[in-house]
């Protein structure tokens, strides 16, 4: 997926509808990329269609890397995290599939022999891992994941899976009702970004970036920039999402994701236009926090989330069903 800047005049926006209009929807903007990212801080999978839950896409930081004491490792504090590719097998994202034992995750790293992790088998469970406000219990993925880590990150770690069966981690309730779980994420299932804020910022840019500085799960297109983040209710598909909060930014944004090189953009110039203090005034706590993107979560108990087929796909039309007036009334 390219990352340029390309001319806007040609998109036509995303519909604007009301939740009753039903019969009048016409598709305006669709999804352009959806993508899934196994371990947490690792390069993620750009795919066609993907089946999710109201934990988020099916694999997505399903995994994650911590150190000795058991708390998570992000590209925050090591920026190699970047360098780990991440491989599932191509049936893994159809909906009904259940992994066998002789299926594996495979991890690729420059100067290191590929590491595979089994799918089929449930590890040994243990205690005391965390992420930000999070603490449980997860799957070790053994010795053999441990060493790969260790050797590849200069320091102990070991690979960890979350523990769908036993654990539960909700999102922030101040910022969500109900109950919307997440596993190894920041904190909410699915990032959704559109390509129209990414071209407008790298119009300001001297070297553009991709999509994945940004580690979205959706990405949209043909809409307006960055009108993403007055979203409060849309539709996917046949599927409806909340949204949670705008996405404010951190260091991540800075790595190049092919070269774990640390850099000063895009964070720089997006606080020149997408600071809390431009745009978010009255927030006297997030003044020097930038923008892009929005956390959202699927609004499971809507009636269109009954029965199977719970996939999304590129192409999926986006419909805006009610939106705030400005980014000053959105939650973030």
């Amino acid at each position: 997926m390219g990352a340029g800047a390309s001319a806007r005049a040609s998109v036509s926006p995303i519909l604007t509808i009301t939740a009753s209009a039903t019969t009048t929807e016409i598709p305006g903007g669709k999804v352009s990329d959806i993508f899934v990212y196994p371990i947490k801080s690792c390069r993620g999978i750009s795919v066609s269609s993907a089946p999710f839950t109201p934990a988020g896409f099916r694999w997505d930081r399903e995994w994650m890397v911590v150190n000795s004491r058991g708390k998570a490792i992000s590209q925050r504090n090591e920026p190699k995290l970047a360098l780990v590719h991440v491989d599932l097998p191509n049936e893994a994202f159809a909906e009904d599939w259940q992994a066998p034992e002789d299926s594996f995750m495979e991890l690729k790293v420059p100067g290191m022999q590929p590491l595979k992790v089994c799918l089929g088998k449930q590890p040994e469970l243990k205690n005391g891992f965390s992420v930000w406000e999070w603490t449980g219990s997860a799957w070790d993925e053994g010795s053999e994941a441990s060493q790969w880590f260790s050797a590849f990150l200069g320091k102990p770690s070991q690979l960890v899976r979350f523990n769908t069966a036993s654990e539960v981690r909700q999102v922030d309730p101040d910022y969500v009702k109900g109950h919307h779980p997440t596993l190894f994420t920041d904190g909410y299932p699915f990032l959704l970004s559109s390509q129209d804020s990414l071209n407008a910022l790298n119009e300001l840019l001297e070297e553009p970036i991709n999509i994945n500085r940004f580690r979205a799960n959706i990405l949209v297109e043909r809409c307006e920039p960055f009108a993403e983040d007055l979203w409060s209710e849309i539709k996917i598909g046949r599927f409806s999402f909340l949204g949670s909060k705008m996405c404010g930014r951190c260091k991540i944004t800075t790595t190049d994701q092919e070269t774990a090189i640390v850099g000063r953009e895009p964070l720089q110039t997006l606080m020149t236009f997408r600071s809390g203090k431009l745009i978010r005034p009255q927030d006297k706590k997030n003044r020097a926090m930038s923008y892009f993107g929005q956390y959202v979560v699927w609004n499971w108990n809507d009636s269109s989330a009954k029965g199977s087929g719970k996939v999304l796909k590129v192409g999926d039309p986006v419909y805006v069903l009610q939106k705030f007036s400005s980014p000053a009334e959105a939650p973030a």
